[in-house]
Formats: structure tokens, C-alpha cells, sequence
């Protein structure tokens, strides 16, 4: 089964209130309409798959040979090139375009990002470190990690100690986030609560590929009315 995605960028948070007073934090999506560049045979490559292209580029800034490239497909240069494994190649063509349709029926949806960047951080901050004593003879080393290896055996520190070192700026995927609503004419998504980066970060979204049994907030909300009414009726 196929599992397309889109890309786009974080553009903040904001609220979306609903008609029983309740609120909910959401992240807005402004995402990239998708264009097929190219279709890959599994008689050629071993698998079957489609190359799509997200966002524009000059041409001034494109090598000769990915000049040479978009030429031959016929299509714009595009900024971001992506392949995505098919079952069914016969639905595509080249030059077909796809955008936040394809979220339609879509209640959750995983989320990849680069997180917030921080620098060289402290154990403190890194790890959640408690840090060493605040008084009885612990001088300047207040916020420090403590001892980090052994003796003379084996007279080393292992790979992957806890200590403090470059925080942040890595790729991460928070998974089954729900999909509060979308805005087909703005190319917009409106997903539950935060995901990882700053604004006008690069964000791909992807339908969820666990099975959710989880109810969204509008099923919660049906669910409720229904008990109150429930509820009302046997006081009657």
C-alpha cells in the first residue's frame, strides 16, 4: 500500500474552539502542492515507486545536469526531490499534481521535523540531570554530570554516556497526531497540539501507518452529548 506525503512548512500555533466551549492547541501546515517528476519500473529498478517534486527553484540555481533533467521530464524545476514505493504504478502519470486532498479522510497522521537547534547544552538540560549538591562542600560543579567512567579496567568512558554535548537540530517523527481539520483553498492542515521546529520550518506530513482505534475529539464530543442526553432522560 502506498503511503504518500506531502511537504510543507510550520507556520505556528494557534486555537480552534468548538461549540461546548472546549479549546485545542493546533500547529498550522501550510503544505506544498506535489507534482509526479517520474515513475519507476519495477523491471528496472527492483521496485516500484514515484518521484515527486516539492517547491520551486530558479533555474539560475539548478546544476547543468539536473537542467538537463527537468528538460527531458518537461515539468519546473522543483527544490525537493522525493521517491515514494507504489503497488500501483497505472494510477500515476508523469506531471500529475497532488495536494492536501489526499488528507480527506485522514484522522491522524505522522509528522517528521528537525527540532530546535540549542547548542552545547549541560547534562542539566540534555538529560534532565538533577545536577550535584547546592551546599556541603560542592564548589563551582553545581550543575555538573559527576564521574563518567571507571579505573585502570577498562579505563575508558563507553559510547553513548549521558553527558553534555550538542542538543537539538535532529530529524524527529511524532506519530498519530490528529488531523483537526483542513483548508483545501489555502493548502492548509491543522493538526493537534505541537510538533518539533521553529516556524517556517520544513515539515512532511504522512498518513499515520499505525492502525488507530483512538477516538478524535469531535467522536469524544458526540460521545458526551449523547450521555447527557442519556442522562437527562432518566431524570425525566
Amino acid at each position: 500500500m502506498s503511503n504518500l506525503q506531502l511537504i510543507g512548512k510550520k507556520l505556528g500555533m494557534t486555537r480552534e474552539f468548538y461549540s461546548s466551549g472546549l479549546s485545542i492547541p493546533v500547529t498550522v501546515l501550510k503544505m506544498e502542492k506535489a507534482r509526479v517528476i517520474a515513475l519507476i519500473n519495477k523491471e528496472i529498478r527492483g521496485y516500484s515507486a514515484i518521484q515527486i517534486g516539492f517547491g520551486n527553484i530558479k533555474n539560475s540555481k539548478l546544476t547543468k545536469q539536473m537542467k538537463g533533467f527537468f528538460a527531458k521530464k518537461n515539468t519546473e524545476p522543483r527544490k525537493t526531490l522525493k521517491e515514494i514505493r507504489i503497488d500501483n504504478l497505472a494510477e500515476y502519470k508523469e506531471g500529475n499534481e497532488f495536494g492536501i486532498e489526499i488528507f480527506e479522510n485522514v484522522k491522524f497522521v505522522d509528522v517528521k521535523s528537525k527540532t530546535i537547534g540549542k547548542g552545547f547544552a549541560g547534562p542539566m538540560k540534555r538529560h534532565n540531570f538533577r545536577g550535584l549538591r547546592a551546599s556541603h562542600g560542592v564548589s563551582i560543579s553545581h550543575r555538573s554530570h559527576g564521574s563518567t567512567g571507571q579505573r585502570q579496567d577498562p579505563g575508558k568512558v563507553f559510547k553513548n554516556k549521558k553527558m553534555a554535548g550538542h542538543m537539538g537540530d535532529k530529524y524527529r517523527t511524532v506519530q498519530n497526531l490528529e488531523l483537526i481539520k483542513t483548508d483545501p483553498d489555502n493548502q492548509l492542515l491543522y493538526i493537534k497540539g505541537s510538533i518539533p521546529g521553529s516556524k517556517n520550518s520544513e515539515v512532511t506530513v504522512t498518513k499515520s501507518i499505525k492502525n488507530i482505534s483512538k477516538l478524535t475529539i469531535n467522536q469524544k464530543l458526540e460521545a458526551a452529548i449523547k450521555a447527557k442526553s442519556i442522562a437527562d432522560k432518566k431524570k425525566k
